[in-house]
């Protein structure tokens, strides 16, 4: 039995504006913004990326995830697995595994639709903008890039601020 992985597919880019885009976000939200707090303990990984993302003191995810480093709009697929002893788990995950780094951030999360508005002020990067299109089952990846790329002409993203990879990627170059 093969089980599918949720599967979504990504922009990234680098922010030039982060007020004007968080307006724009705010005008095309259904839901008000949510600040999250997050700390990403990336571990060394052979296939794909994991990390720990800790939301606060008794909450972190586990998140395992493939896709591409390429710029412009990407195929993602992940698992995330809850726990309500992030500390306990980034303990054993760092002896078995080793620590790849460390991203804190600051999200501010905005759900337009079946898409998610991430604005992040990432610590030692600067800001950028993920814009998350949930696929349903019985989506394409193809419209899930036309949806992603009209949101994108909608909040003025423009083709040269897309980057690729993760921001762990970025931190180590």
């Amino acid at each position: 039995l093969e089980v599918l992985m949720p599967a979504n597919i990504e922009i990234k880019a680098r922010l030039r504006n982060f007020e004007a885009l968080r307006l724009k976000a705010e005008q095309l939200s259904d839901t008000p913004c949510q600040v999250i707090p997050q700390e990403d303990t990336f571990f060394n990984c052979p296939d794909g990326r994991i990390k720990l993302r800790q939301l606060g003191a008794g909450l972190g995810q586990l998140v395992y995830y493939r896709r591409p480093d390429v710029t412009g709009p990407k195929h993602s697929e992940y698992k995330i697995f809850e726990t309500n002893d992030p500390a306990g788990l980034k303990s054993i995950l760092s002896e078995a595994y080793g620590v790849r780094g460390v991203v804190s951030k600051v999200r501010y999360l905005y759900l337009v639709g079946q898409t998610r508005i991430h604005l992040d002020d990432v610590e030692g990067l600067g800001r950028f903008m993920e814009l998350e299109v949930v696929l349903r089952s019985d989506q394409t990846d193809g419209e899930g890039q036309a949806i992603a790329e009209d949101l994108m002409h909608k909040v003025g993203i423009l083709p040269e601020d897309l980057i690729d990879g993760a921001y762990m990627d970025l931190m180590e170059k």
